[in-house]
């Protein structure tokens, strides 16, 4: 199978690439602490919208497909944030294997 073609001028999105840096709560826990690491310019093109189950409730999963110039930093459990919105990274990966671009399937967080 033949791997999609990116465009570069597509990456017009402007995000903010994070990492986590757990920070002792005192109680013998710990407390998320998102650094920004990168603003990068991407592409954010939605996937699907899957209501799931819960207490309840129906709560929505929106995934999306971010493309970038490839960095040796992006790795899955980061996240990217764009205004108010966040999008947690799932997985990581060189679409064609020539290190020039990642692809990351991301999950929105708080929709």
């Amino acid at each position: 199978m033949r791997a999609r073609r990116i465009d570069p001028g597509r990456l017009r999105r402007l995000l903010t690439l994070e990492a986590v840096t757990p920070e002792p709560d005192g109680a013998g826990g710990f407390t998320p602490n998102w650094t920004a690491i990168a603003t990068l310019h991407a592409a954010l093109e939605p996937v699907a919208a899957v209501p799931r189950f819960g207490a309840d409730q129906a709560l929505p999963t929106v995934t999306h497909v971010v493309t970038l110039r490839a960095r040796p930093d992006v790795r899955s459990g980061m996240r990217f944030a764009a205004g108010g919105r966040v999008l947690a990274i799932e997985t990581v990966h060189d679409p064609d294997e020539t290190g020039r671009f990642l692809v990351c399937r991301v999950r929105e967080e708080g929709r």
